[in-house]
């Protein structure tokens, strides 16, 4: 299970979020930084530089930076190994300008990640045999339109992993957000407008990468909650908006039924904990729609107060009352509950 979320720090903007940062006890918690970035370059570039990463490993974050070759002579060190230790680096993001060789002696120094949408099976294993540490890590896209696609990295990190690599990946923030498109930075395309706990659960249950960050600098309080939850429980916490008079089955545990159908998601608990009296009367029989949930009323006899979650489209039904929706940046969730596992009903 993952340990946490990743985070991105960006030099033009750190003062921004030097905040959050001193706040979240880091423990060890990856931070990602760019040092090629050509928009930061100034020519007190370096020492403010140098101002962050003390301040990032003073505060406990593993700094994973993306360099080049051009990074060693913009900060005068003799070599990557010296940069690292200049900066307090816990690994190097290592996209271009790099041999199998020299990638492969930097391992035996320090983990390196190397481009997971570039990087083929037949080089990750050279990678992985040589020992060390070795990620592979997919790119964030701040371009609408051109994130990855479900099947390419499905397949891309199958393969990937199947050689030994851990592999990670980039989800949108929903706060502070990275200019100059200001568009969200996720690694998958279907990820830019969706909630980042959404995001992050998707491509942890769905796609099983081993780590995740958020590409954007901003992630809100409530978001980070969420995800902290699935990683330290393995439970999703889904936001409804229920109607009044049912928002007692807020923060309560649900089990997915072992038995429910891939169009709708049946609440184990569900006549336990819908306890409105004798009777669950017919109102708001209306269409249910995906992200619908719903309550069973009196007219379906004894499975009265059994609620669902719809995962397709249903027509209305007089005895069904639908009594909440999921937002729609939360859609993704829905394919992430699994038959068998927990979640919890949430307000947004």
């Amino acid at each position: 299970m993952l340990k946490n979320l990743g985070r991105s720090v960006y030099l033009t903007q750190f003062e921004e979020q030097r905040a959050s940062l001193s706040a979240f006890a880091a423990g060890g918690a990856p931070v990602f930084i760019s040092l090629h970035i050509s928009e930061e370059f100034s020519a007190e570039y370096c020492a403010r530089v140098q101002e962050m990463c003390d301040f990032l490993a003073g505060h406990g974050w593993q700094i994973l930076a993306d360099v080049s070759e051009k990074t060693v002579k913009q900060f005068g060190c003799a070599d990557l190994a010296a940069l690292a230790k200049r900066l307090h680096l816990w690994g190097l993001r290592l996209d271009y300008g790099f041999s199998l060789e020299e990638m492969s002696a930097l391992a035996q120094k320090m983990p390196i990640a190397v481009n997971a949408s570039t990087t083929t099976p037949d080089i990750a294993r050279q990678l992985a045999a040589g020992g060390g540490t070795v990620i592979a890590m997919h790119n964030f896209y701040p371009r609408p339109e051109t994130g990855l696609d479900p099947e390419f990295l499905h397949e891309s990190t199958a393969a990937l992993q199947a050689e030994g690599l851990k592999v990670y990946g980039f989800i949108p923030g929903n706060e502070l957000l990275r200019g100059p498109l200001y568009k969200g930075l996720p690694t998958l395309e279907d990820h830019r407008s969706a909630a980042p706990s959404a995001a992050f659960v998707d491509l942890a249950v769905n796609y099983g990468l081993d780590g995740i960050f958020a590409g954007d600098p901003g992630v809100s309080e409530q978001e980070q909650g969420y995800i902290r939850r699935f990683c330290e429980t393995g439970e999703i916490s889904l936001p409804v908006v229920l109607r009044p008079g049912y928002e007692t089955l807020y923060d309560r545990t649900f089990t997915c039924r072992p038995d429910s159908p891939k169009t709708l998601v049946r609440y184990q608990e569900s006549r336990l904990y819908s306890c409105f009296g004798s009777e669950v009367k017919p109102e708001n029989c209306a269409e249910r729609h995906r992200r619908c949930v719903t309550m069973d009323n009196i007219g379906y006899g004894r499975y009265s107060g059994e609620i669902q979650l719809m995962r397709a489209d249903f027509p209305a039904d007089e005895k069904v009352n639908v009594i909440g929706e999921v937002p729609a940046e939360y859609d993704l969730l829905l394919d992430c509950i699994r038959r068998g596992k927990t979640f919890r009903m949430v307000k947004p």
